[in-house]
């Protein structure tokens, strides 16, 4: 039997851990600075190596990531530089050393995400502002870390924590509270108070170190009196406190979980350690995060240069004369339409109002008008130029959703709109000038998202909160609807459920739905029984330093050529959390043959 034990101090940072098995060739290792150097030391029963490292290294940090496998990090003081190595069969191997400008680091934390397959390490400033550094992606080591996301945190932040299991990166905000904020780095903005200081919570003093426990509650050190906070982590309200005195005259300044109910706490010199039983309450702890399956955009397009929530909805225009010439349309909430070359840059911005979603078929673009309650009307030449063409009034209170349809039989086009008290009405495009409401249809709730198969004439739309509904797209068919897709009954979908596309593919249409509330995308079949096909996510391209997509409201899909990278068509998604660097809200590209692969 194997047992495994980690024990850091800060500032002379003695980093020890062992080993012990019942085996014949017994090995004791440990890690530890001596006269400004860090010492390795290996030694077996009949012989010992030992390997030095030169630096004043402090916030050294461990993380385990197999039996045989750890990775440790710390600051070099002189220098200011990050190490970064792999401790590996007895010994360090460097992977990564480079001076960091943008903060004063005063905490290192590792995040282990199992659902997106990455390893990245938090780095706390103590003025202010974090940020997260990308280590690893699937099994590639990445050459030099990269940020895939800055942070606010605490102006007089102390300390850091992370769960891996739950995704949550915990701050101590010196000896004021302790916050826990979301560790993906795609996930919401977001951050709920854990601990607070009295009278209002427990916290009395500077909290100099966070862990995690094995049953899933916050173990927070306070330095003097030296005191152990036992805080609750079962939801996102403020956490239940146990406390602890450890000494009245010693100050401790770091924390080691060790087997059972045991930590070490270390002082500052390095010279004193103490263990300290912490009693472990029921395990509180939940499921293992599932993997799920990943892709990367290979183009993005310029942000937004409005901050906040801007872009909503995207639109294809195939090129009839040559792929590469394509455009991407995409709303502003605020301002207008943005069309976009296939390099990504804005070509066009028409600033009608606050528009919605939006549509194309052939040369014809209609997308929702806030301000009005209207349909705008767009023209697109043959040379891809998109100019403002009629506007079209509508009964509805507060337009939102929208998309187009085609009925070959008639040669009409048809645009289907709706509201946010769940009223679907269909207007007929008769001609230029001619525009008219031939039938109004229903959800319970309220709708956005929604796409046509022009042909089988059948008209999908997502009701936010509850699932997906079908109705026959024909203007003389019944406007009654069927729910056949509930959000309920299928754990990949999160709601909002917001953007809605088609795609053939082979000979089977698939329905692809963007699920907000779980920054992913779900594919299903697009005929009965609407069989779950695929569920993915679009993360950090490392290779192109494109970040991943979250919080998507609008997507559109399609399986023809738009040029060079993307020859057999293009997922296109709104991102509502523009990263690496931070900007404006923009869309992402992703080759729709790697998510069909």
């Amino acid at each position: 039997m194997n047992l495994f034990k980690v024990a850091v101090l800060s500032a002379s940072m003695l980093l020890a851990f062992h080993t012990a098995s019942a085996k014949a060739d017994e090995r004791h290792r440990e890690i530890l600075p001596d006269n400004s150097v860090l010492k390795v030391t290996s030694e077996g029963i009949t012989r010992g190596e030992q390997q030095l490292i030169a630096g004043d290294f402090y916030h050294l940090k461990h993380y385990v990531l197999g039996e045989r496998e750890s990775i440790l990090a710390a600051m070099e003081g002189d220098t200011q530089e990050l190490f970064v190595w792999r401790y590996h069969q007895g010994r360090l191997l460097p992977l990564y050393k480079g001076e960091i400008e943008t903060r004063v680091v005063e905490d290192l934390c590792f995040y282990d995400s199992a659902e997106n397959s990455q390893l990245s390490l938090f780095l706390i400033g103590g003025r202010g502002g974090a940020e997260q550094r990308l280590l690893r992606q699937d099994e590639t080591w990445l050459k030099e870390p990269i940020t895939i996301r800055d942070l606010n945190v605490p102006y007089d932040s102390t300390a850091c924590a992370v769960d891996s299991q739950r995704g949550v990166l915990y701050v101590a905000e010196s000896d004021q509270s302790v916050w826990a904020y979301n560790a993906e780095p795609e996930a919401e903005e977001k951050r709920h108070l854990k601990a607070v200081r009295a009278p209002f919570g427990h916290i009395q003093g500077e909290i100099k170190a966070l862990s995690v426990m094995q049953d899933g509650r916050l173990l927070a050190l306070e330095e003097a009196p030296a005191r152990l906070l036992k805080i609750s982590t079962r939801d996102d309200t403020l956490g239940e406190t146990e406390t602890q005195l450890v000494s009245t005259t010693h100050e401790y300044h770091d924390i080691s979980l060790l087997p059972g109910d045991r930590v070490l706490l270390t002082r500052e010199s390095g010279t004193d350690a103490i263990e300290v039983e912490v009693a472990q309450g029921d395990a509180n702890r939940h499921a293992p995060m599932k993997p799920i399956a990943q892709v990367a955009a290979t183009l993005e397009t310029e942000p937004s240069p409005r901050r906040g929530d801007a872009i909503d909805d995207p639109a294809i225009w195939v090129s009839p004369s040559a792929a590469e010439e394509s455009l991407i349309l995409a709303t502003d909430k605020r301002t207008g339409l943005y069309v976009y070359s296939m390099n990504g840059e804005i070509v066009q911005h028409l600033a009608v109002g606050r528009l919605n979603n939006v549509d194309v078929r052939g040369n014809v673009v209609v997308a929702s008008l806030r301000d009005n309650n209207s349909l705008q009307f767009f023209d697109i030449s043959q040379a891809g130029e998109v100019s403002v063409a009629q506007q079209v009034s509508t009964d509805l209170d507060e337009i939102y959703g929208l998309c187009m349809g085609y009925q070959e039989r008639t040669d009409r086009l048809s645009v289907y709109v709706n509201g946010k008290s769940g009223r679907i009405l269909q207007f007929w495009v008769k001609g230029a000038d001619s525009v008219e409401q031939v039938r109004e249809m229903s959800v319970p709730s309220q709708p956005e998202g929604c796409v046509v198969d022009d042909k089988t004439q059948r008209l999908f739309v997502g009701e936010e909160d509850v699932g997906i509904w079908l109705f026959d797209a024909a203007v003389n068919s019944t406007e009654q609807g069927k729910l056949i897709i509930k959000a309920a009954d299928v754990p990949e979908i999160v709601p909002d459920i917001e953007g809605l596309a088609l795609a053939q593919y082979d000979d089977e249409m698939l329905l692809f739905v963007s699920s907000q509330g779980s920054d992913s995308y779900v594919v299903f079949d697009a005929e009965a029984p609407y069989a779950l096909r695929h569920h993915f996510r679009i993360r950090t391209n490392v290779e192109l330093g494109i970040d991943g997509a979250s919080e998507t409201d609008g997507l559109e899909v399609t399986t023809r050529s738009l040029g060079k990278g993307f020859e057999r068509g293009a997922f296109v998604v709104q991102d509502g959390r523009n990263r690496m660097p931070e900007a404006g809200q923009n869309l992402k590209l992703v080759p729709l043959q790697a998510i069909l692969d």
